[in-house]
């Protein structure tokens, strides 16, 4: 009996609907497409959405740590740690302000840095630091109270990697914190790729709680230029008269950068953090389903590990497979997969093990690292996927590791 072939289940992918589309097409038949309107109302969604104080919209998850770091102070000689699984872009924007950049090791069943490889990454740069900054991977959070406490202690700031994500939450003492909160950081930044939970196009975003760090990022956001006249330093030049400033004047206290989001991308981002709860529920939901089938069947790989006190939503659904005991490889797996209209993906390559890196720095070693890396592989998830396509995939999985 011939076999139709299934369409193709990405490893990640976005969800745009008609009203999505609305709003973008609102701003394109509009006067302001950038610096207008659509980016205010997104930053307060997002603020909304998070219980944050501050909301800055930018042009992706890597602007927003850029901008954070650079707000922070964060330059020549600045001690940084981030763990080492982890997309380059975290450990790159610290180097490219020409700071120190230190790895942690993660736990090899979490993908996550812990307090105890955080502590062990201290002693490496010195048992003081200037920024930690956590990454909440695949969707999972890290022990936000524990790690504050012990970056605080070193004399370091903390700011959250949660490009992955946006949703979750977690809980201390009894108490629940969203993140992007700021509960146990200084600032968190976003991404909105596609694949992540919401989309807009390209863009990301920095919440934070002190409205200082929020109006330095602003004005980097955007080659540092201020048309406030609160903040004018040359008065003679910035008034025709006192009290009415030049209409067309501005000041450059220092040189910034251009990280504007459009309201094209803020537009649709506003538009699908409406339905956030939604996405968010449906990625729980497929990760449960996935859970269930996989104890189900005799597949030998290893679902993921919750983290204690978070309730993620995932970014990413990684399983762990030990391709050597298997008498296979993660390419063989892959090609399997892709035969049966089924993606997969890698994340990531340790940053500590890319040829940049290894070039400035000795031989590290990071086992919980390289003992996920080794194994880790990310299965399809997003917000679309219904029962039927989480059973092909483990369907799809039997095959090829077992029948």
């Amino acid at each position: 009996m011939l076999q139709v072939k299934r369409p193709f289940l990405p490893y990640g992918r976005q969800c745009i609907d008609e009203d999505d589309i609305d709003a973008v097409v609102e701003v394109l038949r509009g006067a302001m497409l950038t610096t207008g309107p659509a980016v205010e109302l997104f930053e307060e969604r997002l603020a909304n959405a998070c219980d944050a104080p501050y909301a800055l919209a930018n042009s992706s998850g890597t602007a927003a740590l850029h901008l954070a770091m650079r707000a922070m102070g964060i330059g020549f000689s600045s001690k940084v740690i981030v763990p080492s699984l982890t997309f380059v872009a975290t450990a790159n924007v610290a180097k490219l302000e020409g700071a120190q950049v230190f790895f942690a090791d993660v736990d090899p069943n979490t993908g996550l840095m812990t307090p105890q490889t955080l502590v062990d990454a201290l002693e490496r740069c010195g048992g003081q630091a200037d920024l930690v900054v956590p990454v909440h991977y695949a969707g999972q959070c890290e022990d936000m109270d524990k790690i504050q406490r012990i970056a605080n202690a070193a004399g370091a700031k903390v700011l959250e990697d949660a490009c992955h994500a946006l949703g979750t939450t977690y809980t201390v003492g009894g108490e629940t914190f969203k993140i992007g909160q700021c509960a146990h950081s200084d600032a968190v930044a976003f991404s909105f790729h596609p694949v992540k939970t919401i989309a807009m196009g390209e863009g990301g975003a920095v919440t934070c709680k002190d409205p200082a760090l929020c109006r330095a990022m602003e004005l980097d956001r955007s080659h540092g230029l201020s048309r406030d006249p609160e903040e004018f330093t040359k008065l003679a030049d910035a008034y025709e008269a006192p009290g009415s400033p030049h209409r067309w004047y501005y000041e450059m206290a220092q040189p910034g950068l251009n990280y504007r989001a459009s309201d094209i991308h803020c537009a649709l981002g506003a538009s699908q953090l409406l339905k956030l709860n939604q996405f968010s529920e449906a990625r729980r939901n497929s990760a449960a389903e996935y859970d269930e089938l996989f104890s189900q069947r005799n597949i030998p790989i290893a679902t993921p590990q919750r983290a204690p006190d978070c309730d993620p939503v995932f970014h990413l659904y990684v399983v762990r497979i030990d391709f050597e005991a298997l008498g296979t490889t993660r390419d063989a797996v892959m090609t399997g997969l892709k035969e049966r209209s089924v993606g997969s993906q890698v994340h990531y390559v340790p940053v500590h093990s890319q040829p940049y890196y290894q070039a400035r720095r000795n031989h590290m070693d990071l086992p919980g690292t390289d003992a996920f890396y080794a194994q880790c592989l990310s299965l399809p998830l997003f917000p679309t996927m219904d029962s039927e396509d989480i059973a092909h995939v483990v369907d799809a999985m039997q095959d090829v590791l077992v029948d």
